[in-house]
């Protein structure tokens, strides 16, 4: 049987990538002959055939995409085992992988990542914006260490914990017929023109299920990929906006809108913190878990979340 070998996992990652040994062996600095040859000593020792060749490049066999998907995993472990093991030798200093969805990037992690990197100037975050169902499976497929997304997204094996809650409002110009309400219920909205935002996929989905429950449609005038242009197409009267209110604070103002509570009780929303297991996180990722934990207003503790 062969031993496991992480140069030789590595090369063979890399083939699997780049669909050719030519381009692997330039990408790893080595000859194509030596990769071949690693190759043939996997599949030697397993007995089995790992690659399909052929002239336009190869592919994995059912076999290889088994070995890849362990080699990836291993190699992971490797880089978190060097990553700690620094750590330790150097002090407190690490790269954290982490993933966002668009609502936590604009009501409150700018913040709390910047205040964690003041305190910590030894660790790098690398942080990426995606929607919450991409979020989890980022993590899950360990392209990140720690993901922040919707509560009532669906986690899998991922453990998660519960972290901020947010609050749906209606958001209009000061010239829509709902701009003096107090408080609103989502009913109340069914007989406008509104905007989807595409960035709350989720939202629109849960939002159309509710309006389906009730025999009516969502009136979508338009769709808008940013939370911004959102507010910019709201201003100009288009239509109204569900949209958290932590999010519109300071920019209510700046763009004359008027941002009414939804009295909805699915309208309070959890986030939750996911990932692999917290058992599993590096020194400087388990940190900015912590960190991230310990700022968590109290009322956030009690949010109902979104079904």
């Amino acid at each position: 049987m062969w031993q496991i070998d992480p140069t030789s996992l590595r090369l063979f990652i890399a083939v699997c990538e780049e669909g050719t040994i030519a381009r692997a062996s330039e990408r790893e600095f080595i000859a194509p002959s030596a990769v071949s040859k690693r190759i043939s000593d996997i599949e030697d020792g397993f007995r089995t055939p790992l690659l399909i060749r052929s002239q336009r490049g190869v592919t994995p066999t059912p076999a290889g995409e088994a070995l890849l998907r362990h080699a990836r995993q291993i190699m992971r472990g490797i880089e978190r085992l060097q990553a700690e093991l620094g750590e330790y030798a150097d002090g407190m200093r690490g790269h954290v992988r982490m993933l966002a969805n668009v609502s936590s990037m604009v009501e409150f992690l700018p913040e709390e990542l910047t205040s964690f990197l003041q305190q910590n100037p030894g660790i790098q975050v690398d942080l990426e914006e995606r929607v919450s169902p991409d979020v989890v499976r980022g993590v899950a497929e360990g392209n990140a260490d720690l993901g922040i997304c919707r509560g009532y997204v669906a986690t899998g094996d991922l453990e998660a914990l519960p972290y901020r809650a947010d609050h749906l409002g209606v958001v209009v110009n000061a010239g829509h017929a709902l701009a003096a309400s107090r408080t609103l219920c989502f009913e109340d909205t069914l007989d406008y023109d509104q905007l989807g935002l595409s960035s709350t996929a989720s939202l629109h989905t849960l939002m159309s299920r509710i309006a389906a429950e009730k025999g009516r449609s969502l009136r979508i005038r338009t769709h808008v990929s940013t939370i911004d242009g959102a507010y910019r197409l709201i201003q100009s009267g288009l239509g109204l906006g569900i949209l958290p209110l932590e999010a519109v604070g300071r920019y209510a103002e700046m763009y004359g809108l008027r941002a009414i509570p939804l009295s909805d009780a699915w309208a309070t929303g959890q986030f939750v913190i996911c990932m692999r297991s917290a058992d599993s996180l590096s020194l400087a990722a388990r940190k900015l878990l912590d960190h991230l934990l310990a700022r968590v207003p109290a009322p956030a503790s009690s949010a109902t979340p979104l079904p």
